[in-house]
């Protein structure tokens, strides 16, 4: 472009209108692009400092969450693990928040209860849910239809712990020592023997029909009303084995009432180096078990999120805490991101939908 002082239309007795001159010399236009220019910076300027208000807006609810009491609500009875380890967290959790932590027990419909109470309160970070698995990636496909969306009704917020699980059997009563003994008895008399779960459409029920139906196998299958009454009826060989944590039957296979033959995980446990897996006692693939996790209603603000994550975190990698309330338990710790949960919550879901799909349990 030509300086301003250089003519670029034909001399005229009067000067010539501006459209009359060339494109290549806006007159208005160069005016018009600076305006342009001026406005796209005071844009950015003012969406940078809009940004920058929302950041330190995240960062100061974050720092100030919470300003009062914190719930953990468990979606069954009092005394179970999951209550356990709720409880557990709810004295610790204070000295890091300095806010109380309440543990609100609402059990009921295989856990609906407690799942719909949670997805229905306010996303502010104040009402927790603690559950296994069955809330989220098993109800989903014993049900025809839920009161809570079980993926989207939530935010997840950590997976506290996995909870493996070992088969057992009674040791008067049951002769096999490993799984291909177990289904080789169950083979040639087949009926005469019993399986206890904790309850119709529970996971344990689950992982038993898909057992079965691997293994090609007929177990009678007997639900009691949690892991304490089966664990009571294996003991007194009202069964013939069940599956659980093997805290429930640590104390009894050490005095030789009970005997462990599998573990029902993808490895081997640490603590039971020298108990194969049913996968590799010839059913490949068997991997049944369930977990603890902590979800807060959908629409949390991801940083309350995010600061619970990591305060639990926190607790839960302490020494002392670790070995009284997860390790001590025969649990694993997990303690994940948000981001890693809900990843992990997708995966789980496809992956007992399969399972519950073979198994053939439903229960409506």
């Amino acid at each position: 472009m030509q300086p301003l002082s250089t003519p670029v239309c034909e001399p005229v007795s009067a000067p010539a209108p501006v459209r009359d001159c060339p494109a290549a010399f806006p007159v208005n236009g160069a005016k018009t692009a600076t305006m342009t220019r001026i406005r796209v910076a005071v844009l950015a300027v003012a969406c940078l400092g809009l940004g920058m208000l929302d950041l330190l807006g995240s960062t100061a609810r974050a720092q100030a969450w919470p300003v009062r009491s914190v719930k953990l609500v468990v979606p069954s009875s009092p005394g179970g693990a999951t209550d356990t380890l709720s409880r557990a967290l709810s004295t610790r959790l204070p000295e890091i928040w300095g806010q109380a932590v309440i543990v609100e027990n609402r059990p009921g419909a295989n856990q609906i209860i407690g799942g719909d109470y949670v997805s229905k309160a306010a996303p502010d970070g104040y009402t927790l849910l603690v559950s296994d698995a069955a809330t989220f990636v098993i109800n989903p496909f014993l049900y025809k239809s839920l009161p809570y969306d079980p993926i989207g009704g939530f935010a997840p917020v950590t997976q506290l712990v996995q909870v493996p699980w070992v088969i057992g059997v009674n040791a008067a009563g049951v002769a096999a020592r490993t799984i291909p003994e177990l289904i080789a008895l169950a083979k040639a008399k087949p009926g005469s023997l019993s399986w206890g779960t904790f309850g119709n459409g529970s996971s344990a029920h689950i992982g038993l029909e898909w057992f079965k139906r691997l293994a090609g196998v007929d177990i009678v299958h007997v639900p009691y009303k949690g892991s304490a009454p089966a664990a009571a009826a294996l003991l007194t060989g009202e069964i013939s084995m069940m599956m659980v944590t093997p805290l429930v039957l640590e104390q009894h296979v050490r005095s030789g009432r009970l005997r462990l033959i599998a573990a029902a995980t993808e490895h081997r446990l640490p603590l039971l180096p020298n108990l194969p897996t049913v996968g590799e006692q010839g059913v490949p693939g068997y991997v049944v078990g369930t977990w603890f996790g902590m979800l807060a209603p959908a629409g949390t603000p991801a940083e309350v999120v995010s600061k619970i994550a990591a305060d639990v975190a926190k607790v839960m990698n302490e020494p002392a805490f670790r070995e009284q309330n997860i390790t001590g338990q025969w649990l694993i710790p997990v303690a994940s991101t948000p981001q890693e949960f809900a990843l992990f919550l997708r995966r789980d879901y496809e992956y007992w939908k399969k399972l519950v799909e073979t198994s053939g349990v439903k229960l409506d």
